[in-house]
């Protein structure tokens, strides 16, 4: 957020805490994006911030959180203090949650694959209804076959982009027998080392497909641990999820720090997915 949209808010996350009754003298910002998440002290809650455009987005977070904390999955808790829903102040979509001190700790391949493989099995006693894999690359498509929403991506590299997320998702969503609901982005960024262990966050990107989907946002040797994964179908979604990641960064209006960087990674990671696979 820019820095009088992170201001409001800091206020609207104070203001929503405070009327619940939890103690807020000071704010610290934990990460800046399109929304942000803020630690609130000395309550010691971490308040997600939305965009009022995201108020769909965060309500259905909430909701996979509650659902899943039934089930004892290895997820960041909503705040018990607090009853488990969205507040809405000054447009803002305010959700509150554990705020977990991080523990300084190695994340091996075969703890990562461990964590998502309960993940996994959590979910499947889940149900929810959220949208399949593709529906999030049909929106990416849309992203790369509009010139003017991404006026800097060249020709090539635009039929690259839109090949893998016609024909490469299609692909992977035609047989759907073996679909579950997955995290959806389970990357490093979005797994916390905390004193109860390794605990998934960002669970508004929660959809059905493939577990390899999944998979394909974890480092390479994670797969080797995760029982029953399908080589060619991870490559295949690695590509897929490259080229979403690729896709927001050619947007024009793409803010993500070091860009430049990231656009010709993304488009080299597709390629050598691609490759793979036997699709290069």
């Amino acid at each position: 957020m820019e820095p009088a949209e992170l201001r409001r808010a800091i206020v609207a996350a104070w203001a929503t805490a405070t009327e619940l009754s939890l103690n807020v003298d000071d704010v610290v910002v934990v990460h800046n994006s399109d929304r942000v998440a803020l630690r609130l002290l000395p309550c010691d809650v971490l308040a997600r911030v939305a965009p009022p455009w995201q108020l769909a987005d965060s309500a259905f977070e909430v909701e996979v959180a509650r659902r899943l904390g039934v089930v004892d999955a290895p997820v960041a808790e909503l705040d018990p203090r607090c009853e488990p829903r969205v507040y809405v102040r000054d447009g803002f979509a305010v959700s509150l949650w554990t705020y977990y001190a991080p523990v300084a700790v190695e994340i091996t391949p075969s703890a990562y694959a461990d964590v998502l493989m309960r993940q996994h099995a959590a979910l499947r006693r889940v149900e929810l209804d959220a949208p399949h894999f593709t529906d999030r690359a049909a929106r990416a498509l849309r992203e790369v076959t509009d010139r003017v929403r991404s006026p800097d991506l060249s020709d090539a590299d635009r039929e690259l982009l839109a090949r893998t997320l016609s024909e490469v998702s299609v692909a992977i969503g035609a047989d759907r027998s073996g679909d579950q609901l997955l995290h959806g982005e389970p990357h490093e960024g979005n797994l916390l080392t905390t004193e109860r262990g390794l605990l998934f966050v960002d669970l508004a990107t929660c959809c059905r497909g493939p577990v390899e989907f999944d998979l394909a946002h974890a480092p390479d040797s994670v797969a080797e641990h995760y029982a029953g994964a399908d080589p060619d179908l991870l490559h295949q979604c690695r590509a897929v999820d490259w080229a979403m990641f690729s896709a927001w960064r050619w947007r024009r209006a793409d803010q993500m720090p070091d860009r430049d960087h990231w656009r010709a990674e993304g488009l080299a990671l597709v390629h050598a997915s691609l490759v793979r696979c036997g699709l290069g």
